[in-house]
């Protein structure tokens, strides 16, 4: 039930740790000072939100809203940059605060199936 969007908050974070590192080698990276820290928050957001959902945890809905308004802000900023890493990392944005806000909306809550489902699909990565 969680696996497409855990798969897309581990994804998100993999974008944003990419596109931070990338702006720290931008030729001004004092400039990219807000995309950096975005990318910093919403990498780490994604990887709670995902450990929550990997858990069946009750508060995974709260927490996947919370995360898919911090990749609505990270996708924002990134966006406005012309570089790749940061067009690609606003894509990957977009596609977890889509799935997030489909699996908070779904109400998603703990629950011996949810998290025994997501152990053994987790296993498999």
């Amino acid at each position: 039930m969680y696996e497409s969007c855990i798969e897309a908050c581990d994804d998100c974070a993999r974008a944003c740790d990419m596109c931070a590192s990338a702006c720290l080698r931008e030729e001004d990276p004092k400039m990219m000072a807000q995309c950096i820290a975005l990318d910093i928050d919403c990498a780490a957001l994604c990887r709670t939100a995902a450990g929550f959902m990997a858990r069946g945890s009750k508060l995974a809905a709260e927490l996947c809203s919370m995360c898919a308004a911090m990749c609505d802000a990270c996708a924002q900023e990134c966006g406005q940059h012309p570089m790749q890493h940061c067009q690609d990392c606003a894509a990957a944005c977009r596609r977890c605060a889509d799935e997030c806000r489909r699996m908070a909306a779904s109400g998603m809550g703990a629950g011996a199936s949810a998290g025994q489902g997501m152990r053994g699909g987790m296993a498999a990565h």
